[in-house]
């Protein structure tokens, strides 16, 4: 059920193709430059050992994501519908797997990826305000819901909105790792690894799966596929400028902070890209309020992102009849997939008075790289298909989705060692009730298709 460039329509439900180019790099480079990058630099500090390891493992893990955005590219070039991995699913022949992945998104992935930013932004907030407790929780939710507001009112304002938030958010990254090369030491890059750290090839690997929440999101785009202008052109040059203009960023970041600060320090931080900003001349004390202020930018700019494009997922659901009816309905003036996008929200509230951003980080991460793997192995399914017509097709198509798979999969594993009790909820999720959620509405899709979604 391909689109190719033609309105998405139920009835008169429809969302129009209004994205740019532009917007689709904002969405995907916006929603992954988020607070991964501010924690994970020292967790991969303390993995790798030393600032060699670090650096390899921001470039290698960039690098990994390329064949990835390649497989995301070709799938969203065949069809540029709104659903992402849903509809990849589904126009593989497997309406289970395609509804279980959007049930488990829905409750496992996209609501607890807005309660985390969330509670990120209301985190620095707090290094200006003295709040905590209920009053931090309540901060993270008024962040929601102002976002929500603004993009149930407009597609286009939404738009506007994230390209320019992740224009702002990227130029003091792009400072900060620009000045601190002029600042950098060779004689921390060049020190001895850890005694504590790992050595060789565990060292890098340990080091690029502690880089998996600083890259995720680089797909995002791909939710939102349905409203983009000529998609088989701008979802695939948006897809792989994003994971370029991403790796490029963190890379040199992370060859900044080796380079300012001693690698034992900077794996123990609990404000790493602070303490590195304080080696930067003319910053030194100001570093933890820069860092603050860039902390609400980033976060702010990945919380409006993902409260934009995640609930086209269930949009797209509920056209095909696996999801309640009032979620395929558009509002007539605002044009957007309002009910949609104000459930969404309102789950993800309740996740942000319901958990702790640890517990959610498990919980989110281990069901978006099973999500991914899946996705990626949905390409050998969808090849065979005769109805199969992509604008574009990746180079050594079965070595790239291989090597997709390979990446997620063995991350898939780090996740599990390092989070196995959210891990295997997120798969009892799935499981013990996806499947009869399923059954549910597909029974209802079969008695009746134009009350299948009620």
């Amino acid at each position: 059920m391909s689109t190719k460039s033609k309105e998405v329509e139920v009835g008169n439900e429809k969302l129009g193709r209004k994205l740019s180019l532009a917007a689709v790099i904002a969405i995907g480079v916006g929603t992954t430059v988020g607070s991964g990058i501010f924690s994970s630099i020292g967790g991969v500090a303390a993995a790798g050992g030393s600032a060699i390891v670090v650096i390899l493992a921001f470039l290698i893990g960039g690098v990994i994501m390329i064949p990835q955005n390649l497989v995301y590219a070709e799938l969203s070039s065949a069809y540029p519908d709104n659903g992402g991995s849903y509809v990849y699913f589904r126009e593989a022949g497997s309406r289970p797997l395609a509804f279980i992945q959007g049930w488990v998104s829905f409750f496992a992935t996209d609501t607890t990826g807005i309660a985390i930013m969330a509670l990120a932004i209301a985190n620095y907030v707090s290094y200006f305000v003295p709040i905590e407790g209920l009053g931090l929780k309540f901060t993270a939710v008024l962040f929601v819901l102002v976002f929500t507001a603004l993009h149930c009112y407009s597609v286009e304002k939404g738009a506007k909105w994230q390209t320019f938030i992740t224009s702002l958010k990227i130029l003091p990254f792009a400072l900060l790792a620009g000045l601190g090369l002029f600042y950098v030491r060779g004689d921390l890059i060049s020190t001895p690894a850890l005694a504590s750290a790992p050595v060789g090839i565990g060292a890098l690997l340990a080091a690029i799966s502690a880089t998996t929440w600083s890259y995720d999101g680089m797909q995002s785009a791909a939710f939102v596929a349905g409203e983009v202008k000529n998609p088989e052109k701008n979802m695939v040059v948006g897809l792989i400028a994003t994971v370029l203009i991403v790796t490029v960023l963190y890379t040199v970041l992370a060859v900044s902070a080796v380079g300012l600060l001693p690698l034992d320090i900077l794996s123990s931080s609990a404000a790493p890209i602070a303490e590195a900003a304080a080696q930067i001349p003319f910053i030194g004390s100001f570093a933890g309020t820069l860092t603050a202020i860039m902390g609400i930018v980033v976060i702010i700019g990945s919380l409006s992102s993902i409260i934009f494009i995640q609930p086209r997922m269930q949009y797209a659901m509920a056209q095909d009849g696996l999801w309640f009816k009032q979620f395929a309905k558009v509002h007539p003036k605002f044009e957007t997939p309002m009910f949609s996008i104000l459930v969404q929200s309102s789950v993800g509230i309740f996740f942000i008075f319901g958990s702790n951003i640890i517990e959610l980080l498990g919980y989110f991460t281990f069901a978006i790289l099973l999500r991914s793997t899946l996705t990626f192995a949905s390409t050998f399914v969808l090849r065979k298909k005769a109805n199969y017509n992509p604008t574009y097709k990746m180079p050594f198509w079965q070595l790239t989705t291989t090597l997709a798979m390979a990446s997620t999969l063995i991350l898939l594993v780090s996740t599990f060692q390092w989070a196995p009790i959210p891990s295997l909820v997120a798969t009892g999720l799935a499981v013990v009730t996806g499947y009869p959620a399923y059954l549910f509405f597909e029974k209802k899709y079969k008695q009746d298709p134009a009350k299948a979604n009620v």
